[in-house]
């Protein structure tokens, strides 16, 4: 792998439109190269907050693209491209994982299927992850997020027997379940700030549990909050690395607020916030509603505390 992947945040990036709902390639660019700016140590396309599940085919390769360009041009040619390649199918799935190294990427993050919730056993699970990590040409993660897959949550027992599959390097645990994840950090040698251990990624699925990710051994976190505070993210994640826990814990406390902020109001919210501190942020695809007046006021509250610390961060 040209592109190790390092413990720490990771960000889940927004995808941004234009007024007529046509990709805004030029935002996309940007927007990554604050993220990397702001020392994460990642960025992924095509997930949740990318809005995967509203483009194209060929859009999803144009934007992985955009953003691996982007990066190289200012010199962050060594920072992974974690690409979501999740689809019903195991064939669909094998071709995403191609397209996403076609157009960039370097890993992929694949969902487990779940349109025919009751025929997907775990063992139908199992032989789903192992046979896409078999034929595909860049390394997964798997994404564990039973909120998007009709609550199929995958268990610590069926991700620490995937993770013995050369192929698969990592788990996001959007799910939140702390336990599993210490399960599966200890279970796998999983690497850390401090060791390596196996190499393999242990993540939490957001920025409320960062703190909590590390002192179990996980390896760090993908989280939506980092396309608003990026700084702030990883500020937890130095602090702990500098054995500061008390002022980690007050910063981890401002980040879950703002985190909270990101997840009840979704995708706009976030669009919402950016616009309002950042001056970018734009309009999300049809059919997520367009936010309002009082909404984008109400949204700049929610997000003030968490932009102000982003903000007081060299």
């Amino acid at each position: 792998m040209n592109k190790p992947l390092r413990p720490g945040v990771y960000v889940p990036t927004v995808v941004f439109f234009k007024g007529n709902e046509d990709l805004d390639h030029d935002t996309i660019g940007r927007h990554a190269v604050r993220l990397a700016k702001a020392g994460v140590a990642g960025i992924a396309t095509q997930g949740s907050n990318g809005e995967a599940v509203h483009l194209t085919r060929q859009e999803r390769q144009q934007v992985t693209r955009t953003t691996r360009k982007a990066l190289n041009d200012e010199g962050f040619d060594s920072m992974p491209v974690i690409v979501g390649c999740g689809s019903q199918s195991t064939r669909e799935t094998i071709e995403l994982c191609r397209e996403a190294l076609a157009a960039g990427g370097d890993y992929a993050l694949v969902l487990p299927p779940s349109y025919y919730k009751p025929s997907h056993k775990p063992d139908t699970i199992l032989e789903f992850f192992k046979d896409v990590a078999d034929a595909s040409p860049v390394p997964i993660i798997i994404y564990n997020y039973p909120a998007a897959v009709a609550g199929i949550d995958l268990s610590s027992d069926v991700i620490g027997e995937l993770a013995k599959h050369p192929n698969i390097v990592g788990c996001k645990l959007t799910c939140g379940n702390t336990g599993k994840l210490t399960r599966i950090a200890a279970a796998t040698g999983a690497a850390t700030l401090g060791d390596a251990g196996s190499n393999f990624m242990c993540m939490g699925g957001s920025a409320d549990f960062t703190l909590q990710t590390l002192i179990v051994g996980g390896s760090g976190v993908i989280c939506g909050i980092g396309n608003v505070a990026p700084k702030a993210c990883v500020k937890v994640v130095d602090l702990f690395a500098a054995g500061k826990l008390a002022e980690a814990r007050k910063l981890q406390a401002v980040v879950a607020r703002g985190d909270w902020a990101a997840i009840s109001g979704g995708i706009v919210s976030t669009k919402s916030a950016l616009d309002t501190y950042f001056g970018y942020g734009g309009i999300a695809r049809r059919p997520l509603p367009r936010v309002s007046k009082s909404e984008a006021t109400e949204c700049a509250r929610d997000f003030q505390e968490i932009v102000e610390l982003e903000r007081s961060i060299s």
